[in-house]
């Protein structure tokens, strides 16, 4: 009986964990989710936005994305010192340049927008003052502002100004209060990894490792990158390697699994 009820103990311990894992992995593939979708409005609203509106520079502040109902909205506003809406662009889940709206009609923030835009200011602030932030050639910082669940943030993600390369690393993530205070800054990654491509053809598999100080998963910001590039560098999977376990991140179909790294070394190994 007493073996019984150990086993039992030991069996309940195994699956509470792994309950545990999966949620966590399923968190973090929804904020990559929500990473994605703010970055693909931007990416794709910028350029129809000057495509349209040539002279946006000549009084553009800067932009910022975010998501509404099943909606991504990229906003540009002004530079003055009060600034407004000059123009947004709304894509639907397809991002199809066809589909996406442009409306230039110029208008105050809404309130969801105001908080989007504090954050911004205040990490750019911060981008600019706080030695945490590192900058590299041929790169830029790009900054996310996320509202999800009432909770506050601001990602900062390291960005490619050259084609053919995938940038992992040298992300951030900056926490506020309610107020909109800044309450923590946060370097997700110890180290920036660059992977190149060149072929999209030749579909393969890619990984990065994780130190201890980043975590036993994937990143939310990872997620967001391998969602922005798979395509164009033509990958099949990408393995997030720590100490403890693995994430398998499927680019054919978006999704994420987690194996204790234990288990993977020895199925790989049997597959020898």
């Amino acid at each position: 009986m007493r073996a019984i009820l150990i086993t039992l103990l030991l069996l309940n311990t195994v699956w509470s964990s792994l309950r545990a894992q999966t949620e966590e992995l399923a968190e973090i593939a929804v904020e990559g989710a929500n990473l994605y979708s703010s970055e693909m409005a931007s990416w794709y609203g910028t350029d129809l936005a000057l495509e349209k509106y040539p002279n946006l520079k000549d009084e553009l502040g800067g932009y910022f994305s975010y998501t509404k109902g099943d909606s991504a909205i990229c906003v540009f506003y002004s530079r003055e010192e009060h600034p407004g809406v000059i123009c947004a662009v709304s894509f639907d889940a397809s991002y199809r340049l066809d589909k996406a709206k442009v409306v230039a009609d110029r208008r105050a923030f809404t309130p969801e927008e105001a908080i989007l835009y504090g954050m911004r200011v205040v990490a750019q602030q911060a981008i600019r003052t706080d030695t945490l932030f590192k900058h590299y050639k041929n790169t830029s910082l790009n900054i996310i502002p996320l509202v999800r669940n009432n909770v506050r943030k601001v990602y900062v993600l390291t960005g490619p100004s050259v084609s053919g390369v995938v940038i992992f690393g040298n992300d951030y993530l900056l926490t506020f209060d309610q107020q909109n205070k800044l309450t923590g800054t946060k370097k997700l990654h110890k180290d920036i990894m660059v992977l190149k491509y060149s072929k999209p053809e030749d579909s393969v598999t890619t990984m990065h490792t994780h130190l201890p100080e980043t975590g036993a998963f994937i990143t939310a910001t990872d997620i967001c990158t391998l969602r922005l590039y798979e395509k164009f560098a033509g990958w099949k999977e990408h393995l997030v390697v720590s100490q403890t376990d693995v994430s398998l991140w499927n680019c054919e179909h978006d999704i994420l699994v987690g194996r204790p790294r234990n288990e993977w070394e020895k199925q790989a190994k049997n597959n020898e």
